[in-house]
């Protein structure tokens, strides 16, 4: 068997050799330029659900390690080693300079995360990623812009879910795809709703059945049921009750004897719709038909945010159903440790502190409210003028009596934002602490 023969190297070509690795060493960190290294960091650091604090250690501080990310750091070779080890890839993973591929990275990404782990940074790689990959195709770009609408709803920034969304559905209209053109437009309405803007809202659902007829869209019954049952909602905050009232007992005798997530949101809906009209007996009643038709293994969440729905009809009964309230707030609790956003965390927070104003307990609810204050924000429109209620009537338990006028402000603000239906309630509200 022949031996390995060693032969010497000649000086010439170890220089050329040394040389060419140095060239190409000189290009890979040259093609770590900032911002575009601090964006693909950050991404596989989120791909990974490693947080900055993990990826700290020798010679790397948290403080140098955020500005990397934000791209005010240039990135060295060393810094580079040491990031690539700790996140488990190779150093060339740093050097993907096609910027739609990692665009679909971070949309497949954030897709799969549940939404208690949404964050301002999951929004802010979103939109970074959306901005390098101008050439990405247009459904790639809905894609990420439905993600991104996702994430600022779950984090309660209406508006700008609202900006997304319009920016969504420019893209539905240029793909030409009826099913994408329909939930972009039943999102915005959504979000309108959301936003106050129960007129914008009603007359993008108004629209979305319209085209359904005009171009023979065709709607899935799932979305056909979601768009009415939108539509009766917003029917109910501009105060045609009765129109509400028909479209979700259309909605329910269609699906009577079903179960499901569909059920459930139909029966919830005509819940809201019954006790809007007074008529809180048929409230429960339809309450129940809900909380009836889902499993928490069938949708978590959904069977969570019933139970907060309970909670609140419970309250807004007269007299108020404070023992049945306290039960459906015993239920929804424990699992929204388990799985709840900040936005439900503060639903919660507000139910709560309701609860104990009705319960005598104002000192409870004061702290409660000013507990909650900073993230008033996350709750809907509707919500947040209810929490401002809240606030006075405690205020007014006090002996505070300027929170009469206050509770005749919030009356005359939602009465100019033309919400007939939430501006008689807190009239009412007035009326009852003047007399």
């Amino acid at each position: 068997m022949r031996g390995w023969v060693t032969r010497p190297i000649p000086v010439r070509a170890l220089d050329s050799r040394r040389e060419g690795r140095e060239h190409l060493s000189a290009q890979r960190w040259n093609l770590l330029e900032q911002p575009g290294f601090g964006k693909r960091l950050r991404q596989l650091r989120q791909q990974r659900g490693i947080s900055q604090v993990d990826l700290t250690g020798p010679g790397m501080s948290a403080a140098y390690l955020s500005r990397l990310e934000s791209g005010n750091r240039r990135p060295t070779e060393r810094a580079v080693t040491y990031l690539a080890q700790r996140l488990g890839v190779p150093v060339e993973v740093f050097e993907d300079d096609r910027p739609e591929d990692s665009l679909t990275d971070v949309v497949a990404t954030v897709a799969a995360m549940p939404e208690r782990d949404l964050d301002d940074e999951t929004a802010r790689l979103l939109t970074d990623s959306l901005a390098a990959a101008g050439d990405a195709d247009d459904l790639t770009h809905w894609h990420a812009l439905t993600q991104l609408a996702r994430v600022y709803e779950v984090l309660g920034d209406f508006r700008k879910e609202h900006e997304a969304l319009v920016r969504l559905n420019a893209v539905s209209e240029k793909l030409g795809r009826a099913a994408l053109q329909v939930r972009a437009r039943l999102r915005l309405a959504h979000c309108a709703r959301d936003l106050g803007d129960a007129k914008a809202s009603r007359d993008a659902v108004a629209e979305v059945l319209k085209l359904s007829q005009e171009r023979q869209m065709r709607l899935s019954a799932a979305d056909l049921v979601r768009a009415r049952l939108l539509l009766a909602s917003v029917q109910a905050e501009l105060g045609d009750l009765a129109e509400a009232a028909r479209l979700v007992d259309e909605v329910c005798q269609s699906l009577r004897g079903t179960t499901g997530v569909l059920a459930a949101q139909a029966f919830w809906s005509a819940a809201t719709v019954a006790a809007r009209q007074g008529n809180h007996a048929r409230a429960v009643e339809r309450l129940l038909e809900a909380v009836a038709a889902i499993d928490s293994r069938d949708d978590l969440m959904l069977w969570i945010r019933l139970r907060l729905a309970g909670a609140s009809l419970s309250l807004e009964a007269d007299p108020p159903r404070v023992a049945d309230a306290e039960d459906f707030l015993a239920q929804a609790e424990p699992a929204l440790r388990l799985i709840g956003t900040q936005r439900h965390q503060q639903e919660l927070l507000f139910l709560q502190a309701k609860l104990a104003f009705h319960q005598g307990r104002a000192d409870r609810a004061a702290q409660l409210l000013a507990a909650g204050e900073d993230g008033k924000h996350l709750l809907s429109y509707r919500d947040q003028i209810r929490f401002d209620v809240l606030r006075s009537l405690v205020a007014l338990r006090s002996g505070d009596r300027d929170a009469l006028h206050d509770l005749r402000d919030i009356a005359a603000r939602v009465q100019t934002a033309n919400l007939p239906d939430l501006a008689a309630e807190v009239w009412r509200t007035v009326a009852q602490n003047t007399i």
